[in-house]
């Protein structure tokens, strides 16, 4: 029997590349694909795949809020993300989220088959560079966090937006939250940041957004 992977994509071009990568092989078949939350969960309901390959930028969402909502719905499938994100950001948000490996996409063609035999197994599939931080961090304790890394998953998803240059009702829009939500995560961020005004907010965040393509 083959194992069934689902895909969650925002780009149908990815999800057709990635199928074929993992349809050539024995042990591994596309079961289906979303580019979105909520077609993610409505799917993987009906379908009940064995794996997960998940990207972080999704339309409209996040693949951290769909890793979070497949986890409060009880399901157990491990789940593989897939991102262009820093990994030395992300990586770690994404398994606390409740994910079970983190490929770059730029390691896609050359990780992603192990990546996946690697989560079926119930093993934990990250670089050695990201394996080597959370060792330091059990061995040492939590190391203290600065700048961006102090920010919570959805304000930086918040940063991450103004850094694209969409305004507090675009972003709004985008995470289907209240304006009012919006400029409460604008003005943690600010404090946490050290910025004092909102032109000053946005040059940290497309400067950020910048460094992080």
């Amino acid at each position: 029997m083959k194992a069934t992977v689902f895909i969650v994509d925002d780009h149908s071009l990815v999800r057709q590349g990635l199928g074929l990568i993992i349809n050539q092989e024995e042990d591994l078949e596309v079961g289906g694909g979303a580019g979105d939350e909520a077609e993610a969960l409505a799917a993987m309901m009906k379908q009940q795949p064995d794996v997960a390959v998940i990207d972080l930028s999704l339309k409209g969402g996040s693949g951290l809020d769909l890793i979070k909502a497949i986890r409060e719905r009880g399901w157990t499938f491990p789940i593989l993300v897939l991102s262009m994100h820093d990994e030395a950001l992300y990586a770690e948000r994404a398994l606390r989220a409740g994910a079970n490996g983190y490929i770059m996409k730029e390691q896609a063609d050359e990780a992603v088959l192990d990546g996946l035999r690697t989560v079926l197994k119930g093993e934990l599939f990250v670089s050695r560079e990201v394996q080597s931080r959370m060792l330091q961090q059990y061995i040492g304790g939590q190391k203290e966090l600065s700048g961006v890394e102090t920010l919570s998953d959805r304000e930086l998803q918040v940063f991450e937006l103004i850094g694209q240059g969409l305004s507090t009702q675009q972003i709004a829009d985008r995470l289907e939250l209240s304006v009012k939500t919006i400029e409460a995560h604008r003005v943690r961020i600010k404090k946490k940041l050290n910025t004092d005004t909102a032109s000053q907010l946005m040059q940290q965040a497309v400067l950020w957004v910048d460094e992080h393509r």
